[in-house]
């Protein structure tokens, strides 16, 4: 107990590893389990039947799992989970769930999320993401593994962002956005393939060639979504390395629920 400070109000029924460290005047509430090694800052709040994992690092003014803004919400114990190694910048706010759309909010684990962001109802948020200051998510977006979203971005309700996709500056982001790609703008363009966050990652040439001619077949082409999956799907033949990628770029198509950014 002598790592929560003496102004914090921790309920009774909370669950904290002994490990986990809380800065002044934090308020959490009955139903928050945070597992070891988490380190929560001052002024903070983290209400709701919400479950912290290891290693994250809460900066101080968050507002975690308090209830959704969305009219359909009744008091229902739904959840927010936020994985390990996390790291949570000021002034955050992450909803609970809405018993509707399923009733959990989602974070995953090792992602990087700036300040001001809001993580909104029913929201997966999975691996390595990178949200950069006032990132605003709608209800039920989900961002894919390694994700990187700029500034002051918008994205709209039930839209998903694939994985290693990157999404520029104060874009306004209403439609999917493919695996891969590099959009922005506002209306949402694609301006390319996320090139540099491929060869960050290790991503091979073939598989960054693969990856650019998936591309050229979606967007510069001129052929229907039909007709560029049909072509996206042989690229293997001459390209085994990027099996797994064309693989994650066709579920992605075959998927999309709003139409892909063009």
């Amino acid at each position: 107990m002598t790592l929560i400070h003496s102004t914090a109000l921790v309920d009774a029924g909370a669950k904290l590893d002994s490990s986990v460290s809380v800065g002044p005047y934090t308020v959490i509430g009955p139903h928050v389990c945070i597992d070891a090694g988490t380190k929560i800052g001052a002024h903070c709040v983290i209400d709701g039947h919400t479950t912290i994992g290891k290693n994250n690092h809460i900066f101080q003014f968050n507002s975690l799992g308090t209830i959704p803004q969305d009219k359909k919400y009744g008091g229902e114990p739904t959840e927010l989970v936020i994985g390990d190694h996390n790291t949570i910048h000021e002034f955050c706010t992450f909803s609970l769930g809405v018993v509707a759309a399923g009733g959990v909010t989602r974070v995953g684990n090792h992602n990087w999320i700036m300040a001001y962001t809001h993580i909104a109802h029913d929201c997966h948020v999975d691996d390595h993401t990178t949200l950069a200051n006032n990132t605003t998510l709608g209800g039920h977006v989900h961002l894919a593994d390694w994700v990187t979203v700029g500034g002051l971005v918008g994205i709209h309700q039930f839209v998903k962002v694939g994985a290693h996709a990157m999404v520029g500056f104060g874009s306004a982001v209403s439609q999917d956005v493919p695996p891969y790609m590099l959009v922005d703008g506002n209306p949402l363009a694609v301006r390319g393939i996320n090139s540099v966050g491929l060869s960050r990652r290790g991503f091979s040439d073939a598989r960054i060639g693969a990856v650019k001619q998936m591309h050229r077949l979606l967007y510069r082409q001129g052929k229907s979504l039909t007709d560029a999956r049909a072509a996206i799907s042989v690229l293997p033949t001459d390209a085994p390395e990027a099996a797994a990628d064309v693989a994650l770029m066709n579920e992605f198509l075959a998927n999309a629920t709003r139409g892909i950014a063009r």
